[in-house]
């Protein structure tokens, strides 16, 4: 692929290694050839670099599918997943989803992405729906902004959600921010 058809969320192979194109920059000075710089992550070992192209220049696309798959369960530093059209089982490094395996929840059906038939990395739902199972005590004071408490969910994750959140509510929360959207289900 040209080097000019390169974007952000483009996947590549540079020596052998695929990248993802976080972020994409492109210069003309006044004379010379033009100059793109891009800033790309690893998508194996999850390191950042910075590479400089100038135009003419080519970049190999690296092969690259999603399938979907649920999530099974975590066994020591890894998460089990099963591919649904299959029925076969795949493991993805703890390490490799970061963040992202605080949202995960028995069963759910998350978009995976491989190079060749190795997992790299999953792409959760936009919401998902998790109870709490702590909250800190609420302290009432007077203010005008909204009034926020902590709060520990089934998956492990901690956010901050409104006073009248009590422990047993089903909550939906985004997974590109982290933060409460709303409450599901109060408990009776």
């Amino acid at each position: 692929m040209d080097i000019s058809e390169v974007r952000k969320g483009s996947k590549v192979l540079i020596d052998g290694q695929p990248y993802n194109v976080e972020e994409a920059e492109f210069m003309k000075p006044g004379k010379g050839r033009a100059i793109y710089r891009y800033r790309l992550r690893n998508l194996i070992d999850g390191k950042s670099m910075e590479r400089t192209y100038h135009s003419g220049e080519s970049m190999q696309e690296a092969n690259i599918s999603t399938r979907e798959g649920q999530y099974l369960y975590k066994e020591a530093d890894h998460f089990v997943f099963m591919n649904t059209d299959t029925f076969e089982q795949y493991l993805i490094d703890a390490k490799k989803l970061e963040d992202k395996q605080h949202y995960l929840k028995e069963g759910m059906i998350v978009v995976t992405l491989f190079l060749g038939d190795q997992p790299l990395d999953i792409t959760l739902p936009i919401f998902i729906e998790a109870a709490v199972v702590k909250t800190d005590i609420a302290v009432r004071t007077d203010t005008v902004t909204a009034q926020m408490k902590r709060a520990t969910l089934e998956t492990g994750l901690e956010v901050d959600v409104p006073t009248f959140v009590k422990e047993g509510d089903v909550l939906k929360i985004d997974t590109r921010t982290g933060n409460y959207v709303e409450r599901v289900v109060a408990k009776k």
